[in-house]
């Protein structure tokens, strides 16, 4: 960046990766085969890239910062393709049926991104560098739970690989990272799953505040109602959103019948 005149963007959260035993954990852990197509979020300078690039068939990088795209052409091997744009308003982003999700992600784009690839397109595996607390609220069990976490365990299976120490990264961040692994699921519930994510976000609406408070406000129904469907599946009033496991939240869902439909 310095021999083509260029600067961190504070503004894009970039952070570059500057450790080879973080990078050799990234590539172990994503278990990249020959055959494999690799997407990518936020190359940066590449070094992440250049590295899956010599294990995989194929890697799509998509770079927000025009200006890096220059830097990239020239660094990179004839098996990356690079894309310029914002990976969460790119339209029609064409990607094979199998491939896997790799990247040293801002930490102001977790949450979106990872929610965006596992309801659509789900890739097989996705290994993500995020922010060490993001990363431990996503892997939290009852009585820590939050929505991410409800979320990303609904549709996969969600593990911290490593810490990250924020020296691992130039300029380095205020705060440590994680190397999170995400494995969704082959075959996910049958659970309606727009009904699913509506019933978690007004539980969760004001996180401190009882569930039959919550699901009344935010989901429109009689305060009765909410009290013998949260006692249907022996889930508490005064209960909290945090204190709920998936398997809860996924009874909900299929015993609300038709009240927001």
């Amino acid at each position: 960046m310095k021999l083509n005149g260029l600067k961190p963007n504070k503004r894009l959260g970039q952070n570059f990766l500057s450790s080879d035993i973080v990078l050799k954990k990234i590539i172990k852990t994503s278990q990249i085969k020959s055959s494999d197509i690799i997407l990518e979020i936020g190359p940066g300078t590449g070094i992440l890239t250049k590295a899956l690039a010599q294990k995989a068939k194929k890697v799509i990088a998509v770079e927000k910062d025009k200006s890096l795209i220059s830097i990239l052409e020239k660094e990179l091997p004839n098996n990356v393709e690079i894309i310029s744009g914002d990976i969460l308003k790119i339209k029609n982003l064409k990607l094979p049926k199998h491939y896997k999700l790799i990247a040293n992600l801002p930490y102001y784009i977790t949450a979106p991104v990872i929610r965006m690839f596992l309801e659509n397109n789900s890739p097989e595996l996705m290994v993500l560098m995020v922010q060490k607390e993001v990363g431990q609220r996503i892997c939290a069990t009852p009585p820590k739970m939050s929505k991410i976490a409800v979320f990303t365990q609904f549709y996969g299976k969600p593990e911290i690989i490593s810490n990250v120490s924020k020296d691992c990264f130039s300029p380095k961040p205020k705060v440590d990272s994680v190397i999170l692994k995400i494995t969704p699921f082959n075959k996910l519930d049958k659970t309606n799953k727009d009904l699913f994510s509506k019933i978690v976000r007004a539980g969760f609406s004001q996180p401190r505040k009882q569930l039959i408070n919550n699901l009344t406000n935010s989901l429109d129904i009689k305060k009765q109602e909410t009290e013998n469907w949260l006692k249907e599946n022996k889930i508490k009033p005064e209960q909290r959103a945090e204190t709920l496991n998936i398997k809860d939240w996924i009874n909900l869902t299929n015993t609300f019948y038709n009240k927001l439909l």
